[in-house]
């Protein structure tokens, strides 16, 4: 009975063809811009790093531990979204509050890792090279910022006693935004480390 609620991500036009949801659209076009941006990033970097006056600079170890959490937090999404699917709704609503908690400490050790750069003598504004890192690193947490805040939505309204909705495109979504983010970060981290 409750398989019937389930609204199809695939729905079909007046025509009979197949199309993809909305939601699912729009997720897939701001990641495409989101990719371009950081490749723009990303290609900035490694032509002013060729410039005379580039400095090198070590990533703070908290970094490393960071990019546990947000691995870690991909895990537990993945899990929550299948017993989402298998309508183990008690499953679900520990595993998506361990991945809120574990994208907040990731933000945290975040925050920590630039205290950490500034107290080492590398503050915004000292350096191209650690200017770079900021904007680099600070935009990829907004948008990891804007995944824990749709986390919040969701564990929300898994908790709420008047919403009975067992549409999976949201939690597709953002699974699918969630481990988007946490590749990034993948990216970024092995980015930085090999261009310094």
């Amino acid at each position: 009975m409750m398989a019937d609620l389930k609204i199809d991500d695939v729905t079909r036009s007046s025509n009979g063809t197949k199309r993809i949801h909305p939601y699912k659209f729009t997720l897939w076009v701001g990641i495409a811009s989101i990719i371009m941006m950081f490749a723009g990033f990303t290609s900035a970097y490694i032509v002013r790093r060729n410039m005379a006056n580039w400095t090198m600079f070590d990533l703070p170890l908290i970094f490393w531990y960071s990019t546990a959490a947000i691995l870690l937090s991909s895990v537990t999404m993945m899990l929550a979204q299948r017993s989402f699917k298998n309508r183990e709704m008690a499953k679900y609503r520990s595993l998506l509050t361990v991945t809120m908690v574990l994208g907040v400490l990731f933000i945290i050790m975040q925050v920590a890792g630039f205290s950490q750069l500034m107290q080492k003598g590398s503050p915004l504004g000292k350096t191209n090279s650690v200017d770079y890192l900021y904007v680099i690193v600070g935009v990829h947490a907004l948008h990891v910022v804007a995944g824990v805040i749709a986390l919040i939505v969701m564990f929300a309204k898994a908790f709420s006693s008047k919403i009975k909705n067992y549409n999976i495109v949201p939690v597709e979504v953002l699974s699918t935004y969630w481990h988007f983010v946490d590749l990034l970060w993948i990216y970024l981290l092995i980015f930085l480390i090999a261009i310094k």
